[in-house]
């Protein structure tokens, strides 16, 4: 087996207290995960439903699973039931579903807004004005179902390592904003989600608080 005991303490002494790993275990097989969760690692991450659902009926029950892939809407009752946190909410139209969905199962959802900062195209998310749209609009204080925890985002993915401290920075400086204006007595509000296997360094200088790692801990994605 790949030497993931050994590459998950190598991350998790890295990262300073405050901070905690997100082990990314997408296209990865169960006995991976139990070698990590045998460790002592328990949230983990995954951005397929159909997988996710076979990963949680596979697994030990008390893992905590984190979806951080783009979410269809149609999906969100079949992982609903037992996610402990959706990271890229990236419209008010997923936020209600996923307040209807947790509604019927008697559930609060941690979530995540998702921001798309990165100069790419391909990536989800909201744009920083359409975050403050989505806040100022109100809607989502009746939502008695989800509770909105931070802000995730994906930086670009290049070499540029300026460029990446960028748009943490511009991430880190949004929270700010957007916790005074709307979360200043709400401390569920606290979690900021970036930095992944290449740039998570970076991150842990921009005041991330949760860090998205996989490659580093498990090797090259088994599809």
């Amino acid at each position: 087996m790949f030497d993931v005991k050994g590459n998950l303490h190598r991350v998790l002494d890295t990262l300073p207290q405050g901070v905690r790993l997100v082990a990314i275990s997408k296209y990865h097989p169960d006995d991976y995960i139990l070698a990590a969760y045998e460790e002592g690692q328990r949230i983990f991450g995954e951005s397929h439903e159909q997988e996710l659902r076979q990963k949680h009926e596979s697994l030990p029950k008390d893992i905590e699973w984190h979806f951080i892939g783009h979410l269809q809407t149609n999906k969100v009752k079949y992982i609903v039931p037992y996610v402990s946190m959706i990271e890229a909410v990236d419209s008010i139209r997923l936020l209600r579903e996923i307040n209807r969905q947790a509604e019927k199962c008697d559930r609060v959802v941690n979530v995540l807004l998702e921001l798309h900062i990165a100069e790419e195209a391909t990536k989800y998310g909201l744009s920083l004005d359409a975050c403050r749209e989505l806040l100022a609009d109100g809607e989502w204080r009746g939502m008695a179902h989800v509770r909105i925890c931070g802000l995730m985002m994906m930086a670009s993915f290049v070499d540029d390592r300026d460029q990446i401290r960028r748009e943490m920075q511009t991430a880190a400086d949004f929270f700010d904003e957007v916790k005074a204006a709307y979360f200043a007595d709400d401390d569920a509000f606290c979690e900021r989600s970036w930095g992944m296997s290449d740039d998570y360094p970076i991150a842990l200088e921009t005041r991330t608080t949760m860090v998205r790692v996989g490659t580093a801990i498990f090797g090259p994605r088994v599809y």
